[in-house]
């Protein structure tokens, strides 16, 4: 495709019609995530299914984000079809969690489970590859349109918790078909995106994104700073309820996270640094958020605390994303989302093992490693920054 600088500007009506389908889709996106990732477990407990086999199906999603998602994300891309692929993924992923909800023993379920898992996952990478499409087309800030992601999944499981008191939990799987419906109906709102010329996509067969050191140093760098929330993720509600931390506090305290991530995602069109600085700035926020949180705060300190979150995760994905539009090629953008899911797969499922294994034996001392994890990205790069500021735009222009 042409330089960025070539590429002309659509309308702001043009752009706002792609925004605004993108952004609802990304709210039901990230609710349906709101009600699966806390109660799905729940609704596997309720219906009896033995812990043993709780913890194998619910690693199911984190295998498949690193096996068959880059097939998947590959395959939309080759045949220029990310929309399609969104309608045709979201619409299986429904149908796919109301096979789960028909299976109520442990390896039928399991099984179930795993189809589901095989297109549910690919989503998320291809709704963000679909989106930097649009930053590239029509100018619109990933920024705005993402943080209603973020708002729904905090609505989701608000929703989700409140019903919980009210239905019985053998039918919490039936409010997750509904979100997974819903994300449904809503792919066909998203705006089809012009196909890509033959000399666009041919520009640059001899580029290989493994082989692309600029986009293995973003990846990686990134992945180690999100995979830094490995232990936050898994361990810091059992963690506060163990300190005394009673339920709603918990809940206030992620709350106050996610907030903080929404700001950062709503201002991000401001933000005038690097996206190379601004990763490294989320990684050191991390480092001294984890520091922290290791000492055993008092509440009111990790309230502020919490506000980190924005920068270890909201201010990381910000400079991910426009590093990764500055350093792919537009007709490479899929693969490498899916390749950016699943090394940050690969490296946060690491993490999370190793967190239970620490975490055991040091309690909340496992948040040092997970400081020196997110040190580790912020180190790397920085060490990148001169070679990414080399080739600014290049890949992404097909030069």
């Amino acid at each position: 495709m042409p330089p960025e600088s070539q590429i002309p500007i659509a309308s702001k009506l043009e752009a706002r019609r792609f925004a605004l389908p993108l952004a609802f889709f990304y709210g039901t996106l990230f609710g349906l995530s709101g009600t699966q990732l806390p109660f799905f477990p729940v609704w596997l407990r309720a219906i009896g299914i033995d812990p043993s086999w709780i913890g194998i199906i619910s690693a199911v999603p984190a295998v498949t984000r690193f096996t068959t998602l880059p097939f998947v994300t590959g395959f939309a891309e080759r045949r220029q079809a990310l929309r399609g692929a969104l309608i045709v993924t979201t619409a299986l992923s429904a149908l796919g969690f109301a096979l789960v909800g028909l299976q109520h023993k442990a390896i039928a379920l399991f099984l179930a489970y795993i189809v589901t898992a095989c297109v549910w996952t690919p989503t998320v990478p291809l709704t963000d590859a679909y989106a930097l499409r649009g930053v590239l087309r029509y100018g619109i800030n990933y920024g705005p349109a993402r943080l209603w992601g973020s708002a729904a999944f905090v609505l989701g499981a608000l929703a989700c918790g409140l019903l919980i008191d009210v239905i019985d939990p053998r039918h919490l799987i039936w409010i997750i078909v509904g979100a997974a419906a819903t994300g449904a109906a809503a792919s066909f709102m998203l705006k089809p995106l012009e196909a890509l010329t033959p000399a666009a996509v041919t520009a640059r067969r001899d580029d290989r994104l493994l082989r692309n050191t600029a986009f293995l140093l973003i990846i990686a760098a990134s992945a180690l700073v999100q995979g830094s929330h490995a232990a936050y993720y898994t361990f810091s509600a059992i963690n506060w309820q163990a300190h005394g931390l009673g339920g709603l506090t918990i809940a206030g305290l992620w709350a106050l996270g996610v907030v903080a991530e929404i700001i950062v995602f709503a201002t991000s069109p401001r933000f005038t640094l690097c996206p190379s600085t601004l990763v490294v700035i989320g990684a050191l926020s991390a480092v001294a958020r984890w520091s922290v949180t290791a000492q055993d705060p008092d509440v009111g300190l990790l309230a502020v605390v919490q506000l980190g979150h924005g920068l270890s995760f909201g201010l990381t994905q910000v400079g991910t994303m426009e590093l990764l539009v500055r350093h792919v090629p537009a007709h490479m953008m899929a693969r490498g989302q899916g390749y950016f899911t699943a090394c940050s797969g690969i490296i946060g499922s690491c993490a999370a093992v190793v967190c239970g294994a620490i975490y055991a034996r040091y309690g909340q001392g496992v948040y040092n490693l997970m400081a020196a994890m997110a040190g580790s990205g912020a180190l790397l790069m920085w060490l990148a920054r001169h070679q990414l500021a080399h080739q600014p735009h290049s890949a992404a222009s097909g030069r």
